[in-house]
């Protein structure tokens, strides 16, 4: 069964458009997706999205494989990556506006069925020449349980196992584009994952508005090409230099120079959808919140159910891949 989206172009009035490479200017310098750190709140030390990278490395963008190295396909993921707002936390100066835009509220309620949204983040990425996005779903939201308080890898087994289904969030997700950059199309399966891939292009001012959470989707390589990419590491940033100018500095280092032209901008929106105005109150009263030791515990019991584990619970690091492999089923597998 196909999943419902709705792609929009043009998405917003040509002046709001051209607002939003100027909140990304002001907001001065972004830094990578790796830097949001390991998860190790539960005793393992693994990459946020450890799910995400496994994948990738092993089968690439289109599921045929990968011929990069380690090193340059951590750096060709490695994108750019601030959270514009989250909650009533607003760290961009201007995005109120966009975030409480009109259009998305409409827009959830026709996709969803939904009566109440509520806009809950708003986050910016830049990807640079040679970079792309690999396939994934989004980081779910739970009651009790957020990716402020918990590893995003387990928000995203819990999701995939059904297991939690009644105390999820339903989100849904508008990425919207802004520039000039070439390729970098979304590419997704609206369809599930044995369906076929299809993939928009990232036109300047156009949207998709998507449940992100339970489609997978990536990001076509930027630009079409495949230059020698810099070493990106957890703590490379992308400054904006004035001019339509962009630098790549690891410490006082320029690695690369851009202009806007060559990356490619997108923002993210994303709305919690109510059912109705008890839904919404459950929420809002944090009533019948989940807690980690309720999942990791039901998480064991279905692993030994279905014979995947046996014995005594494994090693927080090995305990994390082990519920990865089993409940996460990514497109091509």
């Amino acid at each position: 069964m196909t999943i419902p989206y709705l792609h929009m172009e043009p998405f917003l009035a040509a002046d709001e458009a051209q607002a939003m490479l100027s909140i990304a200017e002001s907001f001065g310098s972004f830094g990578t997706y790796a830097d949001e750190a390991t998860s190790d709140s539960l005793g393992e030390n693994l990459p946020q999205r450890f799910d995400v990278g496994i994948n990738y490395v092993d089968k690439g963008l289109t599921g045929e494989g990968n011929t990069d190295s380690l090193e340059v396909a951590a750096s060709r993921t490695n994108y750019f990556r601030e959270t514009y707002a989250y909650g009533l936390d607003t760290k961009a100066a201007g995005i109120e506006q966009f975030m409480a835009h009109p259009a998305f509220s409409t827009n959830a309620r026709e996709i969803s069925g939904c009566d109440n949204i509520v806009p809950a983040i708003v986050y910016a990425n830049i990807l640079i020449p040679g970079q792309e996005l690999a396939i994934h779903t989004d980081v779910p939201e739970f009651r009790g349980l957020n990716r402020k308080t918990t590893p995003q890898w387990l928000l995203v087994v819990m999701l995939h196992s059904g297991l939690f289904n009644r105390y999820r969030i339903p989100i849904l997700t508008c990425v919207s584009w802004f520039g000039g950059a070439r390729g970098g199309a979304f590419t997704f399966y609206p369809d599930g994952v044995s369906g076929d891939r299809a993939s928009i292009e990232a036109h300047h001012n156009s949207a998709i508005m998507v449940d992100t959470d339970n489609v997978f989707h990536g990001v076509e390589r930027v630009n079409n090409v495949s230059p020698d990419l810099p070493i990106i590491g957890q703590k490379t940033r992308l400054y904006f230099c004035g001019e339509n100018k962009w630098e790549l500095r690891e410490s006082d280092e320029v690695l690369a120079e851009f202009d806007w032209s060559q990356l490619r901008y997108s923002i993210s929106w994303k709305g919690y959808c109510f059912a109705n105005d008890e839904a919404q109150a459950i929420w809002r009263e944090n009533a019948e919140n989940l807690d980690v030791d309720t999942v990791l515990a039901a998480l064991e019991a279905a692993l030994r159910e279905r014979g995947a584990l046996n014995g005594s619970r494994p090693e927080p690091s090995e305990f994390a891949q082990l519920l990865v492999s089993t409940f996460v089923r990514f497109p091509n597998s």
